[in-house]
């Protein structure tokens, strides 16, 4: 449900654009989906050997200390996360609004408004419940594949009544332009953005059932290659209805399919896309809220942030934080311009957490692994990985180059913040003023124990806890 939001419906042109032909950009999106599995792997062996909710931050700050691990977070709240929702909420009212301005791209102000709106409305949902959250996500995932489902079965039709000129390997490897090493880094860059997602499930670690022998590892070999397939069949569906020049040429190319296709039909793509940014908005909220809980616990981020709603037992005053950073970011940047930076930073966070899985075996070899993957795994990833950030910054220096200055902006944060312990008394009691203030805005107190457990208990069971133990919690 995270991975298939936005990216399928606006990295093709990215893709396509710096390949050069149809055939290399499909192999770019089978290459992803394998670069992807190889990480999910990495993945499951330290969800299930360092069982703690926060992912990435959580293993790297387990293995290499506070200051790597609050970096990793700094960028992930400053960039990675607002930036992905942001991309995706323009997505959303980019769809939206398509078929209203059917000659031309949606102005900028009603995609900005349209955007935010929805950005706000999730907010709420996410900070009301985690089953309303949940119950979305479940919902409009199913939709998200029914509407990839009928992109593919389409394109198939396609195939079988002979149109498929583009496809044959004459015209599939007809490139229009040289690409370069660095071009091939930005497409998979491009591709990389439609495929991330496929950690986010370790953010909620503390929250599965039974992570460790069954449910994390099996969502992750299902869903890898499940979404391998269906990003590879619906750009080969895209291909069967329009020629690479009109792909490039098309601000919303499902809709693009769509009026070239269906028909009558044709305004199912539009709603259909929307209801997948839609749920996408949606996941990046429930699993970006998590990582600002867990850095909070763990004394990276203001207390605050740690903390719960009383009743709703949701994470709102990190829920606000994450909706106040991502409509800063829509103000600003393009939408491919967003999507070099996000990537490129979760890319190199993603390379120094599977270097931690490599340093983990060296330093805990006797630790207890449920998952034990074959070190070639780890070591083909960070080949594809260094590969990938040397050829980006070569080919994007001044993209790359700002997302590691602000990586290193949080430093001299980490110092001042965290390690800097005896602060002086004005500092400490404007810190609890703001605290205090959060807290009665929000109707949040720092939580006994995890707060998924607290939401599913029965609410007979609230009711009969004494009324001092309930001001406590």
């Amino acid at each position: 449900g995270n991975i298939i939001g936005s990216g399928i419906f606006i990295s093709p042109k990215g893709v396509l654009e710096h390949t050069g032909s149809v055939g290399l950009a499909l192999i770019i999106w089978v290459l992803g989906g394998g670069v992807a599995a190889l990480g999910s792997l990495c993945y499951a062996e330290l969800g299930v050997t360092i069982p703690k909710s926060g992912g990435d931050y959580s293993y790297v700050t387990e293995i290499f200390g506070g200051l790597a691990g609050f970096l990793l977070l700094w960028s992930a709240v400053l960039i990675m996360y607002p930036t992905s929702l942001a991309v995706i909420a323009l997505t959303f009212s980019n769809y939206v609004l398509q078929p209203v301005f059917p000659n031309c791209i949606p102005p900028y102000n009603a995609t900005r408004i349209l955007s935010m709106v929805c950005l706000l409305l999730l907010t709420w949902v996410n900070s009301s419940s985690v089953r309303w959250a949940t119950r979305i996500q479940d919902i409009f995932t199913a939709g998200k594949l029914l509407a990839l489902a009928l992109i593919i079965t389409v394109g198939f039709i396609q195939i079988f009544k002979g149109n498929y000129e583009e496809l044959t390997p004459s015209n599939a490897f007809n490139f229009w332009m040289t690409p370069s090493v660095g071009h091939l880094a930005l497409a998979f860059l491009q591709g990389s953005f439609a495929f991330s997602g496929w950690n986010f499930l370790n953010y909620v670690t503390e929250e599965l059932v039974d992570p460790r022998r069954q449910n994390l590892p099996r969502a992750i070999f299902i869903s890898i290659p499940l979404v391998t397939f269906v990003y590879t069949f619906t750009n080969i569906a895209y291909f069967t209805a329009m020629s690479p020049q009109e792909l490039l040429s098309s601000n919303a190319v499902a809709v693009t399919f769509g009026e070239k296709l269906l028909g009558y039909f044709s305004w199912v793509m539009p709603v259909s896309v929307a209801l997948s940014t839609f749920g996408g908005i949606n996941g990046y909220l429930f699993t970006s809220s998590r990582l600002c809980f867990s850095g909070a616990r763990e004394g990276h981020l203001p207390t605050l942030l740690a903390m719960i709603h009383v009743k709703h037992c949701t994470p709102i005053p990190a829920l606000l934080v994450c909706c106040l950073a991502t409509l800063i970011i829509m103000l600003v940047g393009d939408t491919y311009t967003l999507i070099n930076y996000v990537s490129f930073i979760n890319y190199l966070c993603y390379g120094v957490t599977i270097i931690g899985l490599i340093v983990l075996r060296w330093k805990k070899p006797k630790i207890f692994r449920p998952i034990k993957v074959n070190l070639l795994v780890p070591i083909t990833y960070l080949a594809f990985w260094a590969f990938l950030l040397i050829f980006s910054l070569y080919s994007e220096p001044v993209v790359c180059g700002v997302g590691l200055i602000i990586i290193l902006t949080g430093v001299p944060v980490f110092f001042l913040g965290v390690y800097w312990r005896n602060k002086p008394k004005c500092v400490n009691r404007l810190i609890e003023s703001v605290t205090c203030w959060g807290q009665k805005l929000c109707f949040v107190v720092y939580p006994q124990r995890g707060f998924a457990e607290e939401e599913e208990e029965a609410p007979s069971a609230r009711s009969r806890r004494p009324a001092s133990e309930t001001a406590v919690r």
